[in-house]
């Protein structure tokens, strides 16, 4: 059970104005959305929610990560994204109000702020550039996910390691290597396989000097190569 903590400290504050969603928004609507919002904390491991729970609101990550996921009718699970500090999860339902289209847990120690669904609507009637700021979100949204059916449906699992390793130099700004952020289990689940296919791709790419893996650290010893693997156009 997750505790809950409604103490919002000057820390919480700046950490809202910088996240994504509500990054430039003035101080007093800041203070409005922590007005609203509730502290929880998730143990490893621990459900957030499962898909068909009611939408009663949306998640802003504090610290930790969180995984959002379905689960085949066979039980096998795939991981469609992985939320970190500063990134926010389950928007849509908080807008659409039916319940959640997937599930969602902690991959670690978590702790997030919570935007109750009615509360939240009654806000942004007021602050129109809070709406805004969410239609962004909602774009590059589904950007990802489109970015998820294609690796899924139309690469194979190098291609699909290929586009990850891309995507975590992307997003860190190096491109001389990268630190997978997952467990192999749960990047096998992101990506569609498992473990053991995982390792033979890890296997066949470091004998080609693509990459090199020490640890969790993933060296890009051919970042053309990479590319061409991962499909992405220049």
């Amino acid at each position: 059970m997750a505790s809950k903590d409604n103490q919002k400290s000057i820390d919480l504050q700046e950490f809202l104005s910088n996240s994504q969603m509500f990054f430039g928004l003035p101080t007093d609507e800041v203070d409005a959305l922590l007005s609203i919002a509730q502290q929880q904390t998730y143990q490893k491991g621990e459900t957030i929610f499962w898909e068909g729970d009611a939408g009663t609101g949306f998640f802003l990550v504090i610290s930790g990560k969180v995984k959002v996921f379905k689960i085949s009718p066979e039980g096998k699970e795939q991981i469609l994204q992985v939320f970190g500090a500063h990134e926010h999860f389950a928007e849509v339902p908080a807008f659409d109000g039916q319940p959640f289209p997937a599930s969602a847990a902690a991959l670690e120690k978590t702790e997030l702020l919570f935007f109750p669904r009615t509360t939240f609507l009654e806000l942004i009637k007021n602050n129109p550039s809070l709406a805004v700021n969410l239609l962004k979100i909602f774009a590059r949204h589904l950007r990802r996910f489109a970015k998820v059916i294609e690796d899924l449906s139309l690469r194979e699992v190098p291609g699909r390691f290929a586009a990850y390793l891309l995507y975590l130099s992307d997003r860190t700004g190096n491109q001389e290597e990268v630190e997978l952020d997952l467990t192999k289990g749960q990047l096998a689940a992101l990506l569609g396989t498992i473990p053991e296919t995982l390792s033979r791709v890890f296997a066949k790419l470091s004998q080609e000097e693509i990459i090199s893996l020490n640890g969790s650290t993933v060296k890009l010893l051919n970042l053309q190569r990479l590319k061409v693997l991962g499909g992405t156009r220049e």
